[in-house]
C-alpha cells in the first residue's frame, strides 16, 4: 500500500472518512490537481508546486486543509496562527463537508498560480 493511501486508511472514524471526503473533493475541483505523498505529507500539487495538503490538528483532532500560498489569501475562515506560507480551512468532520466553501478558497488559491 502507497504511504499516501495509507494516511488516509489509517484513521478512526469519523477522520478517516472526512479525509477521504475532502481527498474526493479537492481530487475532481481540477484536472491538473496530482495528488502526492510528498514532504510525508498527502499533497496535491498545481502547476509542479504545492497548492495544498490534508492534515490533522493535534488539539482538536480535526482534519485541515493547508492552503499553500494561503497567506496571500483573504477568508474569513482561513486561520494563520504562526504560519508564513500556508493558512488553514479547519472541517468539523462530525459535520457536512463545506463543499462550496472549499471551492471558493481553492479558486482564490489558483489565480496565485498563474
Amino acid at each position: 500500500m502507497k504511504e499516501i493511501d495509507k494516511f488516509y486508511l489509517e484513521k478512526q472514524e469519523p477522520i478517516k472518512s472526512c479525509l477521504l471526503a475532502l481527498r474526493t473533493v479537492i481530487s475532481n475541483y481540477h484536472s491538473d490537481f496530482e495528488q502526492r505523498w510528498y514532504y510525508w505529507l498527502p499533497c496535491f500539487m498545481y502547476k509542479k508546486q504545492i497548492f495544498c495538503y490534508l492534515w490533522i490538528d493535534k488539539k482538536t483532532q480535526f482534519p485541515y486543509i493547508a492552503i499553500g500560498k494561503g497567506i496571500q489569501l483573504k477568508h474569513p475562515e482561513l486561520i494563520q496562527g504562526k504560519r508564513t506560507f500556508t493558512k488553514l480551512l479547519m472541517i468539523d468532520p462530525n459535520k457536512d463537508i463545506p463543499v462550496a466553501k472549499i471551492y471558493t478558497i481553492v479558486e482564490n488559491a489558483m489565480q496565485l498560480y498563474s
